[in-house]
Parts: C-alpha cells; sequence; structure tokens
C-alpha cells in the first residue's frame, strides 16, 4: 500500500476561495471589509514568517489587517492595557496575540485578557468552554482545519479509534474533543498521548487516525502504526540539511517515507496541515465580522 496524499494546499486554496467570495457578498450588502489587529511583541524571526504569511493570504481574501510591533521589554499591564483599546475599538473584528510571548509574559493571562468574542484563534477560555460543551465557537484553527481535510476527503471519523500525540491548548487538546463530540464532524473513540505515556507504540498501533503535535522530529516510525491508519502530521521542525541553500529542512513528527507504505493517507510537511491552520483563521475573523458566532 502507497498512502494517498492529503494535499493540504489544494483545500486551503478551495477554502480561500470560497471565503473571498463570502467576504465580497459581505462587502456587496455594505458591510465594511472585516479587520483583523495582529499584535507582535519582540522581533522573534519566525514570528516574523507567520505574520506575513497570515497577513499576506488575508490580503489575498479581502480581509484587512494591522500589525503592531511591541517592544519585548513590555510589561503585562501595558499589554493589557494595548489589548483593551483594541477590544474596545468597534473597527477591529479579530484579534491575534502572535505566540511564543516573550518569557517574562503569561501567554494564559494575555490570551483571557482579549475579548473572546475576537478571539479568532480560539484560545480564549470561554471559547475553548464552549468547544468542550459543543456549543457555536471560534474553534482552534489547526484542530479545525485538521476537520475541513476529513470532511474535503470523506475521510470517515464516526466510530473510529482517534489518537492525538500531544497535548497542547492549541492543537492536542482542542483536538481530542472536537473528534470526540455526538456532531456531524466527531463521534470518534478518542486517546490523547503525550510525554508522560508510557508505551506510546501501545496506544499508536491501535489508532485508526493518528494526528501528532509533539514538535519532536521522526517521533512516529512504521514499526507503531497499523496498515491503513490515516496520518495527521502537524509537526513542523527545522533540521540540518547541508544539501539545501538554507542549511536545514522542515519535517514533520512522522518519519514520512517510512510511512507512506503502510498508511491509507497522510499529510506531507510542509503543505499539509499549515495552509488550513491559516484559511481557518480567515474563516474566524469572517465569522467575526459578521457576529455570528456572538450576536450583539
Amino acid at each position: 500500500m502507497t498512502s494517498q496524499i492529503i494535499d493540504g494546499k489544494k483545500v486551503a486554496k478551495l477554502t480561500r476561495d470560497q471565503i473571498r467570495e463570502d467576504v465580497e457578498n459581505w462587502v456587496s450588502q455594505g458591510n465594511r471589509a472585516p479587520f483583523l489587529q495582529v499584535l507582535q511583541i519582540g522581533t522573534d524571526p519566525a514570528s516574523s514568517t507567520y505574520i506575513r504569511a497570515k497577513t499576506r493570504a488575508c490580503a489575498d481574501v479581502g480581509i484587512e489587517t494591522g500589525t503592531k510591533h511591541l517592544p519585548d521589554t513590555m510589561s503585562a499591564k501595558d499589554l493589557k492595557h494595548e489589548i483593551h483599546k483594541i477590544n474596545t475599538d468597534d473597527s477591529v473584528d479579530g484579534i491575534l496575540v502572535q505566540l511564543p510571548l516573550p518569557s517574562h509574559l503569561s501567554s494564559h493571562d494575555v490570551i483571557e485578557s482579549i475579548d473572546y468574542r475576537k478571539d479568532v484563534d480560539g484560545f480564549h477560555p470561554m471559547n475553548v468552554g464552549r468547544l468542550a460543551v459543543d456549543q457555536p465557537t471560534f474553534k482552534s484553527c489547526t484542530p479545525a482545519g485538521i476537520l475541513e481535510l476529513f470532511k474535503h476527503y470523506s475521510i470517515q471519523v464516526k466510530s473510529k479509534h482517534a489518537v492525538v500525540v500531544g497535548a497542547s491548548n492549541i492543537v492536542g487538546s482542542p483536538m481530542a474533543i472536537m473528534l470526540s463530540r455526538e456532531n456531524s464532524s466527531g463521534k470518534a473513540t478518542t486517546t490523547i498521548c503525550h510525554k508522560y505515556t508510557k508505551d506510546i507504540t501501545r496506544h499508536t498501533i491501535d489508532a485508526d487516525i493518528l494526528i501528532v503535535a509533539a514538535g519532536q522530529p521522526g517521533l512516529i516510525k512504521a514499526e507503531m502504526v497499523k496498515e491503513g491508519v490515516v496520518i495527521i502530521d502537524v509537526g513542523i521542525n527545522r533540521v540540518a540539511d547541508e544539501t539545501t541553500e538554507k542549511g536545514y529542512k522542515l519535517v514533520g513528527d512522522c518519519d514520512f517515507e517510512g510511512l507512506r507504505e503502510k498508511a491509507s493517507w497522510i499529510t506531507p510537511v510542509p503543505g499539509g496541515v499549515g495552509p488550513m491552520t491559516v484559511a481557518m483563521l480567515m474563516k474566524n475573523t469572517l465569522l467575526a465580522a459578521k457576529k455570528s458566532i456572538y450576536p450583539d
């Protein structure tokens, strides 16, 4: 068996095309274009790259953006004051604080200071709580993008055993919640593994669907999965590679070449989950502009 490739770039393009059409319709009805305010604290190069990709993608679908660059010496109090000003600005629909933050700032506190009605990342406790009880909410972008991939490729989730490796608040935990809910995109039996899990293979070998977001290159190998498994690799890791111009290459958390012979479906890295994460951010920003989740 050779895996079929889950093409995140293709599905993200289709998603963005639909969002562009929706934005055009929204604006043609006399509404202003959706607006996303990005905050970057410090000058982390990776964060700058991610922000450029997100703002370019927004421009492509007609969503306007602004980026505020704040010093990495900023106090928690001053940052919260800055966020409060944006919370009360009616011209801003969505707020994105680019993570990670400088070490002296608590991401929990900063996320909680964002108005949950503008939390287009889906990280605020209000939105995570509503997700857990299956209420309309801004869904965390990466897990939401993965469900879109399943939908596009008609990959069955209901009654399957889904194993999530990684228990972060951004990917692993919300992914497990979404897969286990009794709605049209869920109804899976779900297991979460993490760095304290003993004998991880005992769980991964039983997975019908394996979602890996551990930040560890090559963690999942062919002998750890069964024939026909669906593999979603969320990891994006830089590893040294002198044969490339940049001196490194991007790889996932899974041994792609080894797993291709066993998996029924697999995401590449890059070009799998990443483009969908950005597309879901745009979808959430449009929902925020329309007040679809939280009407006035």
